[in-house]
């Protein structure tokens, strides 16, 4: 039988369940209770989502009056309000090839033909003009939706993707200030940095929203979003630029005296020596900040902008879906978790392929 079991699971396996859940009769009646309690949770959440779930909407809400699992018919009958928020109903196809682009860039970014900072900037640049083209419009005979009817998940990747367009510059341009050998310079970036690392997100969006406008002459604010993403790009970029400085600051004197010694100039020292070795020591906490950034687009809801969550607040907050709020959740969460997932994953093969922490 042990050497069934063995074959079965594994010989490590069997060894840490005679250390552990097995190593005395406490144990295995914690471990069993355990399992229990996972099981008759798992079972209850299965029962919940699937089982007695309601899936279409045929009736309206009145499909799930009665019904004791999920209302996933609010899905059905609300998508359009979640994924695309106030954008015009007849135009919403727009959005949809806008995100089929970005997903295309995605993922031709995870090709290492385009693994040169100027290749990654070209196709970023091109894929974001593709879906801000199609989102705003007045281009190709496309008629022009303002940024005010922008929402949805559209407006939460396009929010996202200009501030790491924006950001990632700005923090690279900090780091390599903040290690400057002149002092003035130095300590300018320094201030610069902690000034906006000390203020929470919120107060810079505030500020951008609200306070600009009484600051500049009138007409030369500019659009609220714009000011928004803008803010958005320097909070990114001050935390970012840190992150790159530690990966430069990790990178060997001798590489910097080696690219010295050859006569390399400052601009060919930083773009083909020290910043592709920084990212490499970097890139762990690039992507935690990549991940912070998506889910803090959430907070320009408190400007009035309606970005993924505030869309699914609209959508079951008329009369007929309000019971349905838990449902619209789950599905916003999924949405969060699918991207967050990807990026991280992403991030581990890269760190894999690049040998992080191991050159």
């Amino acid at each position: 039988m042990t050497t069934i079991v063995e074959q079965a699971f594994g010989r490590r396996f069997i060894n840490r369940l005679r250390d552990r859940p097995l190593a005395s009769l406490l144990n295995v009646a914690i471990s069993l209770a355990g399992i229990a309690l996972i099981a008759w949770i798992a079972w209850g959440l299965f029962s919940w989502g699937v089982v007695n779930a309601v899936w279409t909407s045929d009736t309206g809400a009145e499909a799930c009056r009665g019904a004791t699992g999920a209302c996933w018919a609010v899905i059905e009958a609300r998508w359009r309000v979640i994924l695309f928020g106030l954008y015009p109903y007849d135009e919403q196809w727009r959005s949809v090839l806008g995100g089929i682009a970005i997903v295309i860039v995605s993922i031709l970014s995870c090709l290492p033909v385009f693994w040169t900072a100027r290749r990654l900037a070209g196709l970023w640049l091109v894929g974001f003009a593709i879906f801000y083209g199609l989102m705003r419009g007045g281009v190709f005979g496309l008629s022009v939706v303002p940024e005010a009817s922008w929402g949805g998940l559209s407006l939460t990747i396009f929010i996202f993707v200009a501030t790491v367009l924006l950001g990632m510059p700005m923090a690279i341009m900090l780091a390599l200030l903040r290690r400057s050998s002149m002092p003035v310079i130095s300590s300018a970036a320094a201030l610069v940095i902690d000034s906006v690392r000390s203020l929470p997100l919120l107060s810079i969006l505030f500020t951008a929203a609200v306070i600009v406008p009484f600051l500049v002459p009138q007409g030369m604010s500019g659009d609220k979003l714009y000011r928004v993403i803008a803010g958005c790009a320097i909070f990114f970029a001050a935390y970012q630029a840190e992150v790159i400085r530690s990966g430069m600051q990790a990178v060997g004197r001798g590489q910097e005296e080696a690219a010295t010694a050859l006569g390399l100039s400052y601009r060919h020292h930083v773009g083909y020596i020290l910043m592709p070795q920084a990212f490499r020591y970097a890139l762990p906490p690039t992507i935690s900040q990549i991940v912070i950034a998506f889910k803090e687009t959430s907070l320009v809801v408190i400007v009035g902008f309606f970005e993924l969550m505030a869309s699914a607040n609209a959508a079951y907050g008329t009369g007929e879906w309000r019971f349905a709020y838990v449902e619209v959740y789950v599905f916003v969460a999924i949405l969060y978790f699918v991207f967050i997932f990807s990026l991280s994953r992403y991030g581990a093969y890269l760190e894999r392929n690049m040998r992080v922490g191991k050159i």
